[in-house]
């Protein structure tokens, strides 16, 4: 009897996760410089939350009808019976945080970011990953309309920063549960006119969350949508203010917006403000109008959620927030064909013969400590090998060691763009350095 060929199992990624292989590093970390520094200007502290949380926490406060509890939620029982999530997003954690650690008795507001993994079950596709990062900022303790604008200048200033341009904030109130209860009646009125042309989905959101039926990207559905009861009609007194303020604290930051009534976000906890940020091509802007809702990509969104820490504990403590998509955003970059600028290696060493291969261990070290990034190929001993890789890698300062400039303490330093050449003794190696690189 012939034995049976043992398979061959494919060892690769699970669908929708994804590597960052060394050459896209670089984006990642540009990004988090970048973030971190405008966040520190802002004033903004770092928290980190956990990956894994009570599943009790995004049913809660996301929403049990949402699609990310029903559908996308990675969520499993532990060998102790605890029912627990990848979290897939990061709000609540961040308001878990604030209250289990009494951050409500601090000076308010509090102000804090985050970045990291998240996960969600969704169908992978361009610019949209099973799990995914994202930078996030939130602000928790304070009711004030300049909050909401900040928020949105920030992760708009931190995209424009990264490089992407022609951005455009779509933003819209939902108004606060006075106020939007009279709307969704009117809207499940108007709907229930066609609900046999909405889509299986919104003919179940009527009755499980008639907001998410605005967000319907189907065709029917979007139609029907155009001609529906707008949210700012139905505004309070309130909030119909505290919108006017926001756009006029956008306007004076010249932040560019423009209205989208239908933008409602798909979680339960949003209130008043709601906002998205979209990277808008100005040579394709025509085409992306009349196919819209297939071309738009956003990058960023968020907007407040004073109601979310009710949720929790009973307390009635105001709230913004907002995230971007870090994937997306790199996506974006790569679209338009922009490289982020990396931290170039600034010094190549030559070295040739075994005494300057030696001595170059220590001036390795000694350079890389005073924060000089310095390659070299000491498995290499051809002068010309060694000065091609440099020229490959694009570096443009070469130390040429030679036994003869080892023997007399001395190194070759070499600007490869000028060809100009200096011997200078390898005790004042590093003075030199500071001075053509200005470290």
């Amino acid at each position: 009897m012939e034995k049976e060929e043992k398979k061959t199992i494919p060892i690769q990624s699970l669908a929708g996760m994804h590597d960052i292989l060394p050459e896209d590093q670089f984006y990642y970390r540009r990004f988090e410089k970048i973030f971190e520094k405008l966040c520190n200007l802002y004033n903004f502290k770092r928290i980190d939350t956990p990956i894994l949380e009570s599943a009790d926490l995004f049913i809660k406060g996301t929403g049990a009808a949402t699609d990310i509890v029903q559908k996308e939620m990675y969520s499993f029982r532990t060998k102790g019976n605890d029912w627990v999530a990848l979290r897939p997003e990061g709000t609540p954690p961040v308001v878990r945080a604030y209250l289990e650690h009494g951050m409500v008795s601090w000076p308010q507001p509090i102000k804090l970011f985050y970045y990291g993994p998240f996960f969600r079950h969704e169908s992978p596709q361009a610019g949209r990953y099973r799990e995914f990062r994202q930078f996030g900022a939130e602000v928790l303790g304070e009711s004030c309309p300049s909050v909401d604008s900040e928020v949105i200048a920030l992760l708009f200033n931190i995209i424009n920063k990264y490089g992407i341009k022609n951005l455009i904030v779509e933003i819209n109130s939902l108004g606060c549960k006075k106020c939007n209860s009279k709307f969704i009646t009117a809207l499940v009125k108007y709907l229930r006119k066609f609900s046999n042309n909405l889509c299986q989905n919104c003919k179940r959101r009527i009755i499980s969350n008639p907001f998410r039926v605005l967000d319907c990207k189907e065709t029917t559905c979007r139609e029907i949508i155009e001609n529906a009861p707008q949210i700012i009609d139905y505004l309070c007194l309130e909030c119909k203010e505290h919108f006017k303020e926001v756009l006029e604290f956008l306007d004076i930051l010249e932040i560019p917006y423009t209205l989208n009534p239908y933008l409602v976000r798909g979680l339960d906890y949003y209130s008043k403000t709601v906002f998205e940020i979209f990277s808008v091509d100005e040579k394709n802007k025509e085409e992306n109008d009349e196919n819209e809702q297939n071309k738009k990509i956003s990058l960023a969104g968020g907007g407040r959620f004073d109601d979310l820490i009710r949720v929790y504990n009973k307390r009635n403590l105001p709230a913004c927030g907002g995230g971007i998509g870090v994937e997306r955003v790199i996506d974006k970059l790569k679209e338009m064909g922009i490289k982020p600028e990396e931290d170039e290696s600034q010094v190549f060493l030559v070295q040739i013969g075994d005494s300057a291969k030696k001595i170059s261990m220590k001036i390795l070290q000694d350079v890389r400590a005073a924060n000089i990034k310095i390659e070299a190929s000491l498995n290499k001993d051809n002068l010309r090998e060694q000065l091609g890789r440099a020229d490959k890698l694009k570096i443009p300062i070469v130390l040429i060691l030679g036994q003869k400039e080892a023997a007399e303490g001395k190194i070759l330093i070499r600007d490869m763009a000028s060809e100009q050449q200096d011997l200078v003794r390898i005790n004042d190696l590093i003075q030199e350095l500071k001075k053509i690189i200005k470290t």
